[in-house]
């Protein structure tokens, strides 16, 4: 019985430390999702995992982590315990999708676009500004 229990409590330890940076980027709207969760709840380094890796998107999270830590308490967990609301997505080709999207406690409709590079759907958080494509 010991044993059992014994096995039991290290099944649920590991299962309780699951690694949780695994990323689903074989979905467009998987990725948008996990990227606007991550940036919600103040996890810039998590939401940076889904994004397109250049300089432009990385000044534009990094300005979008200094304005968060400039943000009342109240607003960050407003943000945090907001829920995503995906209004619609626009195929703009076959590694080319817009997420557009709100939130909860904003409730501001707000746009991020998806390209497919090497399989994987990233974030390209400077559409999100610039609006092109």
């Amino acid at each position: 019985m010991n044993r059992v229990f014994l096995v039991l409590m290290i099944v649920l330890g590991l299962a309780a430390c699951k690694d949780k940076s695994t990323l689903n980027l074989s979905d467009p709207l998987q990725s948008g999702r996990g990227f606007i969760e991550e940036s919600l709840k103040g996890n810039y380094d998590e939401a940076k995992k889904y994004m397109a890796t250049d300089s432009t998107n990385t000044d534009y999270l990094e300005r979008l982590k200094d304005f968060y830590k400039k943000m009342g308490e109240s607003e960050k967990n407003g943000l945090k315990n907001a829920n995503i609301i995906i209004n619609g997505t626009e195929n703009i080709s076959d590694s080319v999708v817009i997420l557009n999207y709100s939130n909860t406690f904003k409730k501001i409709p707000s746009k991020v676009k998806l390209i497919k590079v090497n399989n994987e759907w990233r974030v390209d958080f400077k559409y999100t500004f610039s609006g092109n494509l």
